[in-house]
């Protein structure tokens, strides 16, 4: 079994009955195994007494933002794109659970999809420079079929408005800084205000903007080639140049002395530099990107304002996924967004 330590939300025995029960071939005992946690939503690798596998999302037992973890929201996200040719590979969704009485949230289970996922550097050491500019291709080539399909073609016409998506992101994030209100933060303030009075106009159609759209997120094939996209619980209806360079700040190279992740994997010399990413994009969208500082600064703001909730979770004495850093770290770190995005805009 897997550690009971790390079964946060998994309520045994009941949650075994409910899986006998609902999905199909399913045969107790379980064996759970948590894949991803920390303050976004819980993944269980779930494997069954004759060795099928699939996997178990429900929210974190401490919830923060209700709309990034509504799991019927991304249930139906998947099973939209599942049952429709939309060129986005996707989990298959098994079955779909309402009764928080069961776990103590509303969860979910999708098949398990086998691959290489690469969440840092050293994932990332067994590409070469031709399999690494596969992956990025195909990186690009997905996200240009979410961005381009119509929402209401495969049932999500009300998943979110069609305008005004900056500025919808510009509100929510400045409205969760001023919740926790730990601090003074002048240059966050003034950022929001050039980066509100300068939004660009929306030229591309509103499209699936999934909103955390990056290598971590997908499962790569034999062949380099994506094979699932994960983690939906962002997803809305947006505009796909925003939502391509809020994934293109996530594209670290090297030289980079400022990353948003820890240990990215495209600052390996054998992946294509963010300029050739850009391109590869302009080139299957036609998309104007001309407006590439705003993007990034908003892009720079946006981590800046995540990472103060951070902060203010951390002075309040959060664990989870954030159990060990240093407050003084996060707000430093905070710092740096912002003197970046303001580089860029002021």
């Amino acid at each position: 079994m897997g550690d009971q330590h790390e079964l946060r939300g998994i309520e045994r025995p009941r949650i075994d009955e409910w899986l006998a029960a609902h999905v199909g071939g399913a045969e107790p005992p379980f064996d759970f195994r948590l894949i991803a946690a920390g303050g976004s939503n819980l993944s269980y690798r779930v494997q069954d007494a004759r060795g099928g596998v699939f996997v178990l999302r429900r929210p974190p037992v401490k919830s923060g933002l209700a709309t990034a973890h509504d799991m019927q929201r991304e249930w139906r996200i998947l099973r939209a794109l599942g049952e429709h040719p939309t060129g986005v590979p996707v989990p298959r969704v098994l079955a779909s659970c309402e009764d928080e009485s069961v776990t103590g949230a509303r969860f979910y289970v999708m098949e398990f999809v086998d691959g290489l996922i690469l969440r840092d550097a050293a994932c990332a050491a067994v590409l070469d420079v031709g399999a690494a500019r596969t992956a990025m291709q195909s990186l690009v080539a997905t996200q240009v079929a979410f961005h381009t399909l119509d929402p209401a073609a495969i049932g999500l016409a009300d998943l979110g408005r069609p305008g005004g998506y900056v500025q919808r992101q510009l509100a929510r994030w400045m409205k969760q800084v001023q919740a926790a209100a730990v601090r003074d933060l002048p240059l966050l303030d003034r950022l929001h205000a050039a980066l509100c009075a300068d939004v660009p106009p929306e030229t591309a159609r509103p499209g699936l903007a999934h909103g955390d759209y990056r290598f971590d997120n997908t499962v790569l094939g034999a062949d380099y080639r994506i094979c699932a996209v994960l983690d939906w619980e962002l997803c809305t209806i947006g505009d796909p140049v925003a939502d391509f360079f809020w994934s293109l700040l996530y594209w670290a190279q090297a030289g980079d002395e400022l990353c948003v992740l820890p240990d990215p994997p495209t600052r390996l010399a054998q992946f294509p530099h963010r300029a050739e990413v850009e391109a590869h994009y302009a080139a299957l969208t036609g998309f104007d990107l001309s407006r590439r500082d705003f993007y990034v600064a908003f892009g720079w703001w946006k981590q800046a304002c995540i990472v103060e909730g951070v902060y203010a979770r951390l002075l309040k004495g959060a664990g989870g996924g954030m159990r060990g850093a240093v407050p003084e770290k996060a707000a430093a770190l905070v710092e740096r967004y912002l003197a970046r995005a303001a580089a860029l805009v002021l």
